[in-house]
């Protein structure tokens, strides 16, 4: 009966010494540089930037973890990339629609930022060729009162021809502008809506008010859009809107109370309390 046990015992130990090494090899631990994808909607397309996050977790960071006056992938592991889907300029330098890799040159008080071919170096900087590059603009960095645990890389401040791109790590942020000429595609677009059979008139006066443009003619386009969409609150709301940027307070007030009644009707309390501050505004 001895004889008959051992292999069983045998058995049951290599059985649980693989089921073990099972559980290891499927073992997982936090990424010490977890990856991200930010995707922002600019001007008449997209932004997207690729990237790792390490965090700073008591290091100094700029002058040491990073040297000063020496290439940085910007970020961990894989090279940091950044897509424009349209054609758009980096301080005010042309750079066509694709994906570049992006890289930077930390300086005490200004960094290099680039824009380059390469989209594999990775951790090998040291193979950085300026010949692939595609810009390279000169920033200065700022100094942030709280610090940025985990490195960020951000599109901020974003308006219709406008934004930038924030490189954010302790207490250091480095912005970068970027632009769009956007303008006469959008005016030749509103041109073509207007002529056709369903004119857009809604999205011609909101890029109107936006932009500081003839806010008669604006106007004049919402009055219809709301003869279109008699329920639209947020029409209504932007109708109100151009009105008091025309001084037109009894008007606008007029527009922002009927805002009020559509919102309520709709169970939009964003809406409702947009109107009334405006027409607290007007009543200054």
């Amino acid at each position: 009966m001895k004889s008959l046990r051992l292999p069983s015992i045998a058995a049951v130990i290599l059985l649980t010494f693989c089921s073990l090494s099972g559980v290891q090899a499927q073992l997982r631990i936090p990424a010490a540089s977890p990856a991200q994808t930010t995707r922002q909607g600019f001007a008449l397309g997209e932004i997207t930037l690729e990237y790792s996050r390490p965090a700073v977790k008591g290091r100094t960071i700029f002058g040491d973890l990073v040297p000063y006056d020496k290439v940085w992938r910007t970020g961990a592991n894989a090279t940091t990339k950044i897509t424009f889907s349209s054609d758009v300029k980096l301080e005010g330098k042309e750079v066509k629609a694709g994906t570049y890799g992006l890289f930077t040159i930390p300086g005490k008080n200004s960094w290099e930022v680039m824009l380059s071919k390469d989209q594999n170096l990775g951790a090998n900087v040291g193979a950085y060729k300026k010949e692939n590059e595609v810009v390279r603009v000169q920033v200065k960095p700022t100094k942030l009162a709280d610090k940025v645990e985990t490195f960020t890389i951000n599109i901020a401040d974003v308006l219709p021809s406008s934004a930038v791109l924030e490189i954010m790590w302790d207490k250091t942020r480095v912005p970068v502008a970027i632009t769009s000429d956007i303008d006469q595609t959008i005016m030749k677009n509103i041109e073509a809506s207007l002529a056709s059979e369903k004119p857009a008139y809604f999205e011609a006066a909101s890029y109107y008010y936006e932009t500081n443009r003839d806010l008669k003619q604006a106007l004049g386009w919402v009055t219809k859009a709301t003869e279109q969409n008699p329920k639209a609150f947020w029409i209504m709301l932007l109708k109100a809107r151009i009105e008091l940027k025309l001084k037109e307070k009894n008007s606008a007030i007029a527009s922002a109370q009927k805002t009020i009644e559509l919102a309520k009707e709709a169970q939009n309390a964003d809406y409702e309390k947009m109107a009334s501050d405006l027409i607290a505004s007007a009543k200054k």
